[in-house]
């Protein structure tokens, strides 16, 4: 990114079909009655200042009344509109739905490709534009995940959540990864903004490699989650408090963070759909961990951009680069 580029934050919304979470994955799982609550949080977000980019999945586009919200969405407000691979849910189905397969980079390149393929050129009939923010569901990338995107046109892949592990269930590994963002791809034209996840606590120097004899050694994270000395957070109102995000952004915005990156999922809108909104206090509680967030941006200093502004911001960094001074 530019040296002068930030600090901003950027909202990913998963948008998505309604499933219960501790219940096996199923291709019968395509109700979207939750997007009727959704014009009201996009409100709620823009007199916010924040400009959250939707990225919708299969049995969004596939409804015609939730497509329908989100190409007026769209049209009214501008709001950027992304991709979500559910692959469970997007056809074609060749596959056994398994935990495995949940993951889209374990499917056969050729299946990985059908999918992109369909559910990209679904988005483009129903909100009129093709997209190019992309995030797997799961945060299933694999190996040819970069290379298919680029070949669809994708400019930006959401899919990477930092410091991460997920191999013990088949999925990939990004316990390495960092919020830094990077190009990927074979041509590079694809730009990867990790989910923003960071260390907080007074061990948090050692971040990764403490953290990860929790592998080893039974009940090590809970020791260090009870006793504060080491947290690793997301930025979601979905499992992480108010008070543990804001020690996070802070400990980002030291480090000189230039993108700081949140999320969540649709179906939280409305009380019943997913373990984190089950009821109208849960719900009050989730648009009070926004207002929380929101205010600390604002003493900050830290602003909201679009995914499509920092595309651009990486693409004039790397012209500058390659021309050298002027």
């Amino acid at each position: 990114m530019p040296e002068d580029f930030g600090p901003h934050y950027v909202i990913f919304v998963d948008t998505e079909e309604e499933f219960d979470w501790e219940q096996p994955l199923s291709r019968d799982n395509v109700a979207v009655t939750a997007m009727e609550g959704l014009p009201d949080a996009q409100r709620f977000f823009r007199e916010a200042g924040a400009l959250p980019a939707y990225m919708v999945d299969y049995p969004i586009v596939d409804n015609d009344r939730s497509a329908a919200i989100i190409a007026e969405m769209h049209a009214q407000d501008g709001c950027e509109i992304g991709t979500q691979l559910h692959p469970w849910v997007n056809p074609p189905f060749e596959e056994e739905v398994s935990g495995r397969t949940s993951f889209t980079g374990n499917l056969p390149v050729e299946l990985q490709r059908q999918k992109l393929k369909r559910l990209t050129e679904r988005i483009a009939d129903r909100v009129g534009e093709r997209p190019i923010l992309y995030r797997a569901g799961r945060y299933g990338i694999g190996e040819h995940s970069a290379a298919l995107l680029e070949a669809e046109g994708y400019r930006l892949d959401t899919s990477a959540r930092a410091l991460f592990d997920y191999s013990g269930e088949g999925g990939p590994d990004f316990s390495r990864f960092r919020a830094n963002v990077f190009w990927a791809g074979p041509g590079r034209t694809l730009l990867e903004l990790p989910l923003t996840s960071t260390f907080v606590g007074p061990l948090r120097r050692f971040g990764m490699p403490m953290f990860a004899w929790g592998e080893r050694l039974p009940l090590w994270r809970t020791f260090l989650a009870r006793t504060r000395l080491l947290q690793r957070v997301s930025l979601t109102p979905e499992d992480y408090p108010l008070d543990l995000a804001l020690d996070a952004i802070r400990r980002l915005i030291d480090d000189g963070a230039p993108i700081i990156g949140l999320s969540y999922h649709s179906p939280s809108v409305v009380p019943g759909h997913t373990p984190y909104v089950r009821d109208a206090d849960d719900l009050k509680a989730f648009y009070a961990w926004w207002d929380g967030v929101f205010e600390l941006f604002a003493r900050e200093g830290v602003t909201a951009v679009r995914a499509g502004d920092i595309i651009a911001a990486a693409d004039r960094a790397r012209a500058s680069e390659r021309n050298g001074p002027a």
